[in-house]
């Protein structure tokens, strides 16, 4: 089939190269703008643009897709059986949805009805859950509530943060993606509606997120901080710092304390903090202006001592 790809950031990179590797042809890719990016706010093309131009395939790069008919002419003159979504950044209008003969699929990181919306993988590891996967669907007006292709479930371990479960379901979500496509084409696929009342939201994530309160159970922070590794990042004051936290352990033995309060700060073992129900080891924190370090060498540079505390 004649395929028009619509992605943006690393995640959909993994389908698209799937898709040039495949039968089907990709006859463009629609992606957003460059952007500056960066301290030095250098322009950037999007990871999905540069993998598209080293198979020379044509890129567009609309600034808007609503109320433009030029665009959408364009897209008409492409001619192409189906369009596939892939965190474009975007919703599509109908008028776009319904110009291919097989309209339009979206993958999707979650297993869905739960988490629609924008950051379906950090919402289910800060919500703790233990499975999540990528279903392929229909899009439709509604935001993610289209007819169900196929799903793919992945568990999530405890070793998994962001960039490992991110990674996993972009790979399972390329490999579904294609196995769709053929029995699409072949006409041996059928769609399964959603059931709307059990969908729940996955909004995206804001900064003020990645503050950790420390009144918290142990889980929830642990959940909180491999869930925000990438952005905003977890982080909490220390001294007259705000220092932020990229890993941390759970901690089975525990002795009593405030919360937020530094219990152990050895140079061998490292920080060891109070919550409210137990304890967490700091594997990973960073200071203002400072590369990520262990906790081991924070205790050394910055003289950290039992007593202190996080707020």
């Amino acid at each position: 089939m004649k395929v028009l790809f619509w992605g943006t950031p690393e995640f959909a990179v993994e389908s698209l190269k799937a898709l040039i590797q495949s039968n089907h042809q990709v006859v463009a890719v629609i992606t957003q703008p460059d952007k500056p990016k960066g301290r030095g706010q250098k322009v950037q093309p999007p990871p999905v643009k540069e993998e598209a131009l080293k198979h020379n395939i044509p890129v567009l790069q609309p600034e808007k897709i609503k109320n433009n008919q030029e665009f959408v002419e364009t897209i008409k003159q492409l001619n192409p059986d189906i369009s596939v979504v892939v965190a474009y950044g975007k919703i599509l209008p109908e008028e776009i949805i319904n110009i291919p003969k097989y309209k339009t699929i979206n993958v999707h990181a979650s297993l869905l009805p739960k988490y629609r919306g924008a950051a379906p993988i950090q919402r289910a590891i800060m919500d703790g859950e233990e499975e999540t996967g990528v279903c392929i669907m229909e899009i439709v007006k509604e935001l993610d509530a289209g007819d169900v292709y196929a799903c793919t479930k992945v568990k999530i371990l405890p070793e998994d943060d962001i960039i490992t479960l991110h990674d996993k379901l972009a790979k399972e979500g390329a490999k579904l993606l294609i196995e769709v496509l053929d029995k699409i084409e072949k006409g041996q696929i059928e769609k399964v509606p959603q059931d709307h009342s059990k969908a729940t939201y996955a909004k995206p994530i804001e900064k003020e997120e990645g503050k950790i309160d420390w009144n918290k159970p142990a889980k929830d922070i642990f959940n909180q901080v491999r869930a925000l590794k990438v952005w905003p990042k977890a982080f909490t004051n220390f001294r007259d710092f705000q220092v932020k936290i990229l890993d941390v352990e759970i901690l089975e033995d525990c002795k009593e304390g405030k919360a937020g309060e530094i219990l152990k700060a050895s140079d061998k073992e490292g920080i060891v903090v109070k919550t409210k129900d137990g304890c967490l080891l700091i594997r990973t924190i960073q200071f203002p202006n400072s590369k990520p370090i262990s906790s081991q060498e924070a205790v050394r540079g910055y003289r950290i001592k039992e007593g202190e505390s996080f707020e």
